[in-house]
């Protein structure tokens, strides 16, 4: 039996506002971010705090092909 996973609408607002502050990438939205970026960072030592956590979720969503959660959510 599958059980379905239903988010905080507020934790997903926070990653699609959330840019992300440097690197390549820097000024991007953490859900824009492409899945191969993603993929190496979360084999990098993930920054601490609330940055680190935010991005190892937008690594579990990736991986997972749950993008379509961010498709209903304005920009």
């Amino acid at each position: 039996m599958s059980e379905e996973v239903t988010p905080a609408p507020d934790a997903l607002l926070r990653l699609v506002r959330t840019k992300m502050p440097f690197g390549r990438y820097a000024g991007t939205a953490l859900v824009d971010l492409p899945e191969p970026y993603v993929v190496w960072l979360a084999g990098q030592e993930l920054p601490a705090g609330e940055l680190g956590r935010m991005l190892r979720e937008v690594y579990e969503i990736k991986v997972n092909g749950l993008e379509y959660l961010f498709r209903s959510i304005p920009r």
